[in-house]
C-alpha cells in the first residue's frame, strides 16, 4: 500500500485511535519491557517464589506473556539486549554472574516468530545494534520478521555503550560515542535503501500466467559506496514487507543521541524519575524532530517505569518491601557500573558517596538524592536499594485507582504518550497491571477497550491444492506504525528522513544521493 498523503495522515490516526477511547482524551501507549535474562531491570527478584524469569530461555515463557500483554490490549512487548556483561563492577563478572543480573542473556530476536504466531495484534520491539552487525544482513533479519509477523515489528537502534561487548568482537574498547553515532547514521541510509528503494512497491506480481514472479525491471541495486560502508551493492535480499522498515525507537540521551533520534525515531524511550525532569525531555526531543523538518506530534515518547500495584494502596506497599528484600545489593551495583562505568566496589559500605572526590559519583548520586531527599546518607547500599527495583526509571506503587492517577499525571504534567513498563516478578507485575489497572485506565477512557480492527486483505482465491492455511487469508492485526499514526500508515509518514528512499508503485525510482 502506498503511504498516505501528509492531508489525510491526521484523519487516518482519528479513525484508528479516537472512536476507540474518549475523543477528548489521548491515548496511552502501552509497551511491557523485557529481556532475554533472569530479573532484568530488578535484579536478584528470581529468588522470588512466585517469579519466573530464571526460565526466560523457555519458548512457553515468551509465548504465556504474549498471550497475557494481548489480553491486556498493550501496544507491544520491547525487549532489550546487550552482547556483553557487567564487567566494571570490581573488575570483573562476579556479581553479574552471581546475581543473574542480565547475565546469561538470550538473543531477543530469535523469541518474535513464537510470540507472533500466538498473538495477532501485540507488537514487538527488538534492540539491535549498529555496531556488530553489517547491515545487508540486519536489513533481511527484520524484513524477516516483519513479513512473518504481518508488520508488527520495530528496532530499537543502539550503539553499544559496553567495552565488554566490543573485547567479543575484536576491539579493546568501545569507539568513541560521536564516532558511533556518526557510523549509525551512515547505517540506516543504507538500510533504508534496502528497505524502501532497492524494490518498488508493484515489483512482485506472482502473474502465473506469464511467468512472471517478479518484474525485473521494478527492482534495482542500490549501489551503496561510503566511509565506514564502502560497498553495499545490494539488491535487498527480501521482498517489501508489510511496514517495509520497522518502526524505529531510539533511546540515547546525550547530544548525539538526541540528534540521531530527531532525525530517525518514530518513539523513543526516557528514564526520568519525575514528571518535570521528563518534561524537559520530550520537549527537547520534540523540538530536535521540528528542527528535523517533522511534526513534532509524530515522535512518541515513552516513559520508563516500574509497577507495584495491589488491589489496595497498602497491599502494594507490602509487597514492594517484599520485593525489595528479595533484590540483589550486589546485582544492582554490577547494572549501575555498566550502566555508568562506575565502579563503587573501591568505597567502603558505610562510605558517603556525596563526599567521594569523583566528579561522576557525585553527580550520579546527587541525582537519586534529588529524586529522593528521605534517604539521610547516599552509600552503596542506598544506591543499590535505589535500582534494584525498576532500575534507573521510577517505581510507582499503590493500588488500581493509584496507579491510574500517577500514570495520568505523567501523560499531563510530562507530555508522554506512553510507557515502557518494567517488572519486579514475571509474569506478576504484569498479570496484576491487567487485571486491576488496564479496567481502571478502559473505564477513564485512556487505552484502548480492543484493539481496532484492521482492514483485511481481498481473499485468496485458489483452484487447487488446500483451500485453507498454509498461509491463505491469514487474519491480520494492526501494524506497529498503525498503532502509532493510524489505520493505513503502514510505511514512514511523509515528514520522516527515510520517506525520501521509497520507490512507490507506478513511479521511478527515487535518487539514492
Amino acid at each position: 500500500m502506498t503511504p498516505p498523503t501528509a492531508t489525510n495522515e491526521a484523519s487516518l490516526a482519528q479513525l484508528s485511535l479516537g472512536t476507540s477511547v474518549g475523543e477528548d482524551k489521548k491515548r496511552m501507549i502501552l509497551y511491557a519491557f523485557m529481556m532475554g535474562c533472569s530479573g532484568h531491570q530488578s535484579p536478584g527478584l528470581w529468588t522470588h517464589a512466585a517469579d519466573r524469569s530464571r526460565y526466560h530461555n523457555k519458548l512457553s515463557y515468551w509465548v504465556d506473556h504474549a498471550k497475557l500483554l494481548e489480553s491486556g490490549h498493550f501496544d507491544g512487548l520491547f525487549l532489550a539486549d546487550v552482547l556483553g556483561g557487567y564487567d566494571v563492577y570490581a573488575g570483573n563478572l562476579d556479581a553479574a554472574l552471581a546475581s543473574g543480573a542480565q547475565f546469561p542473556v538470550i538473543d531477543p530476536l530469535l523469541l518474535i516468530s513464537a510470540m507472533a504466531a500466538a498473538t495477532t495484534n501485540l507488537s514487538f520491539g527488538i534492540t539491535a545494534t549498529t555496531s556488530y552487525v553489517h547491515p545487508y544482513e540486519l536489513a533481511r533479519r527484520f524484513s524477516t520478521l516483519d513479513h512473518l509477523t504481518n508488520g508488527r515489528v520495530g528496532w530499537n537502534v543502539v550503539t553499544g555503550y559496553l567495552d565488554s561487548a566490543a573485547r567479543q568482537f575484536g576491539a579493546k574498547n568501545q569507539e568513541l560515542h560521536a564516532k558511533r553515532y556518526e557510523v549509525a547514521d551512515e547505517y540506516m541510509d543504507v538500510v533504508y535503501k534496502l528497505w524502501e528503494s532497492s524494490w518498488a512497491d508493484d515489483a512482485v506480481v506472482h502473474d502465473a500466467a506469464s511467468a512472471v514472479y517478479t518484474r525485473p525491471e521494478r527492482v534495482r541495486q542500490i549501489n551503496h559506496r561510503g566511509k565506514y560502508f564502502e560497498s553495499v551493492p545490494g539488491p535487498h535480499i527480501c521482498e517489501p514487507s508489510p511496514q517495509r522498515s520497522p518502526v524505529i525507537y531510539q533511546a540515547g540521551s546525550s547530544g548525539p543521541g538526541m540528534a540521531f533520534a530527531a532525525k530517525h525515531a518514530e518513539v523513543i524511550f526516557i528514564a526520568a524519575h519525575k514528571p518535570e525532569v521528563a518534561k524537559k525531555r520530550v520537549e527537547a526531543a520534540r523540538s530536535g524532530a521540528a528542527a528535523a523538518g517533522r511534526d513534532p506530534a509524530s515522535l512518541k515518547v515513552l516513559a520508563l517505569l516500574c509497577p507495584i500495584v495491589g488491589a489496595t494502596d497498602e497491599e502494594a506497599q507490602r509487597k514492594y518491601d517484599q520485593h525489595l528484600a528479595h533484590g540483589s545489593d550486589q546485582g544492582a551495583l554490577a547494572l549501575f557500573g555498566g550502566w555508568t562505568g562506575i565502579d563503587l566496589s573501591t568505597y567502603s559500605d558505610d562510605e558517603e558517596l556525596r563526599a567521594t572526590e569523583s566528579n561522576a559519583i557525585k553527580s550520579a548520586v546527587e541525582n537519586f538524592a534529588t529524586q529522593d531527599p528521605s534517604v539521610p546518607k547516599w552509600n552503596k547500599a542506598a544506591v543499590a536499594n535505589k535500582i534494584k527495583l525498576g532500575g534507573l526509571g521510577p517505581t510507582i506503587v499503590g493500588g488500581p485507582e493509584s496507579i491510574a492517577d500517577q500514570l495520568q499525571q505523567w501523560v499531563e504534567d510530562a507530555g508522554v504518550d506512553g510507557f515502557n513498563l518494567a517488572y519486579t516478578l514475571a509474569p506478576g507485575t504484569f498479570e496484576d497491571f491487567v487485571s486491576l489497572v488496564v479496567p481502571v485506565l478502559k473505564q477513564r477512557g485512556l487505552v484502548w477497550n480492543d484493539y481496532p480492527q484492521a482492514p483485511q486483505p481481498q481473499p485468496d482465491q485458489v483452484s487447487d491444492g488446500p483451500q485453507h492455511g498454509f498461509g491463505l487469508n491469514e487474519h491480520l492485526g494492526l501494524t506497529s506504525r498503525e498503532k502509532l499514526y493510524g489505520i493505513g500508515q503502514k510505511h514512514f509518514r511523509n515528514d520522516h528522513y527515510a520517506s525520501r528512499f521509497s520507490w512507490k508503485a507506478g513511479r521511478d525510482a527515487p535518487a539514492l544521493d
